[in-house]
């Protein structure tokens, strides 16, 4: 796991850096021809400038000296000019025939030479010229030349400006030499904050992939640490969350197996005690009924633990959707647990008061579990209600949800019991010297049932008065069935 989780490290950095380089790439071969093209656009405006205001001094150096372009004397003011502009200068006539150039030579050396009849049919055409080239052989190498139309005024013809092409080139590379070096450290940097991102990103993997090894050995303890609200981080806190639940998980099975163990060890030592007593002669004849009796009554003990788990099985497989279909009448619900309980109240000298609304109320779930839930709190309130007292229930509705309560006078339960009473197998020191017939699932079993309807349950115990109250989602009533007159 530990490699693959290395693996996958490395591919996503190579993946980003390469992404990176890509983007490097692919910018700067359009910074490179973006950055050529203005170098080589703002160096023909200045040979273009550059040409017309030679045209206009040749112009008048030749209406001064009244002399023609071919004249000796204008290569001296070509190449007075040449110096001052930086390039060189070339004139011809109407048909491209090189007339004087810049060249400080007493003869020009292009003299009747021709520029192809291509460049000249272009600045014709757009009015300048601009091309790396040799000119038709003019130049040994290619250079950048710029051509337009001699200046109004003077006889027909062209002038060329030139300038070597690796002018261009050097401005250019000094361009690109710039941007290299800010590409390389951008790049560096951009590496470098991948490398941390990406090992951020990877780090919760990491830490799952430990996490999850150590609880397949029963360590439920590590924790993935979570920072910020990114998809990573919310599969870290939904991860947190499901270690959270397998530890409770894990903490509730060893506790349900340890007290599930003593519940039953107590009544099978009774058991077998006794058992081995009246097998091996021990217990006189006279008192074996006796003996009998209490392994019936810890037999019985058994059976209803054992119902308890059963129920506690069967109720972990009721649904939220398949609650949320179903409906009840829950005034009818409290009277069937009442008439139930009727003989046990009577038996312990308890009288019932209710306080039950005239029309019945419908609750949302499951009839036959909110049945159990009024009997076990029926039940707890008989068992430990002192003689002589009344049992108070009440139903009510209040804003979308119908209330049920079950108050009884006894014993007041500590308060730091009340937070206890509804896990498994628990029991308060009042409970373990009355409830002989319990096995402390009741509660528990109440609480369930409520938690998977939706519902509420709240227990206040006070100068000896304990009350149990519990909510439920109302249902709309049910139509009646019309009477059949036939």
């Amino acid at each position: 796991m530990r490699g693959r989780l290395r693996g996958i490290f490395v591919k996503n950095f190579i993946t980003v850096a390469l992404l990176f380089c890509l983007s490097f790439v692919i910018l700067g071969a359009a910074f490179a021809g973006m950055s050529y093209s203005f170098v080589r656009r703002e160096r023909a405006q200045a040979m273009l400038e550059s040409a017309g205001t030679a045209g206009v001094v040749l112009r008048s150096f030749a209406q001064q000296w009244q002399t023609d372009y071919d004249d000796i004397n204008m290569r001296g003011a070509l190449s007075w000019i040449s110096s001052m502009a930086g390039y060189h200068i070339m004139v011809t006539d109407g048909q491209g025939s090189i007339l004087n150039c810049s060249d400080a030579e007493a003869n020009c050396p292009h003299y009747g030479m021709s520029v192809p009849a291509g460049v000249v049919s272009a600045v014709n055409r757009e009015g300048s010229y601009q091309a790396i080239t040799t000119l038709g052989g003019a130049f040994d190498a290619p250079r950048f030349v710029v051509g337009i139309p001699l200046p109004a005024g003077s006889r027909p013809g062209y002038l060329f400006v030139s300038d070597e092409a690796g002018r261009i080139s050097g401005v250019w590379l000094s361009f690109a030499r710039i941007f290299l070096a800010a590409a390389l450290a951008v790049v560096a940097l951009s590496f470098a904050v991948a490398f941390f991102v990406v090992r951020k990103l990877s780090r919760p993997i990491k830490e799952m992939s430990d996490a999850a090894r150590s609880y397949s050995r029963g360590d439920f303890t590590p924790r993935v640490h979570t920072d910020g609200n990114d998809e990573v981080a919310q599969l870290a806190e939904a991860f947190n969350v499901m270690a959270d639940s397998l530890e409770r998980s894990e903490r509730g099975r060893r506790e349900f197996i340890a007290n599930v163990s003593h519940e039953l060890k107590t009544p099978m030592t009774t058991i077998s005690g006794f058992v081995d007593g009246i097998i091996d002669g021990a217990v006189p004849p006279e008192r074996e009924r006796e003996y009998l009796q209490i392994i019936s009554s810890e037999t019985k003990r058994l059976s209803r633990l054992i119902r308890g788990m059963l129920d506690m099985s069967q109720l972990q497989s009721l649904t939220p959707m398949e609650l949320s279909s179903r409906s009840f009448n829950l005034t009818e619900v409290i009277c069937q647990s009442l008439i139930s309980l009727e003989q046990k109240i009577t038996d312990r000298g308890l009288d019932v008061d209710t306080a039950l609304p005239e029309e019945p109320i419908f609750a949302v779930g499951d009839g036959d579990a909110i049945t159990q839930v009024v009997h076990n709190l029926l039940d707890n309130a008989a068992k430990f209600s002192a003689p002589g007292t009344v049992i108070t229930v009440k139903l009510w509705r209040e804003e979308g949800r119908a209330y049920v309560s079950v108050a009884n006078r006894g014993d007041t339960i500590p308060k730091e019991e009340l937070p206890l009473i509804f896990e498994r197998f628990h029991k308060t020191d009042r409970s373990r010297s009355q409830d002989r017939d319990g096995v402390g699932l009741g509660l528990y079993i109440v609480k369930t049932i409520l938690d998977s309807h939706g519902g509420n349950i709240y227990v206040t115990s006070r100068d000896g008065l304990t009350t149990f109250s519990f909510d439920l989602k109302l249902a709309k009533p049910r139509p009646e069935k019309p009477e059949n007159d036939g």
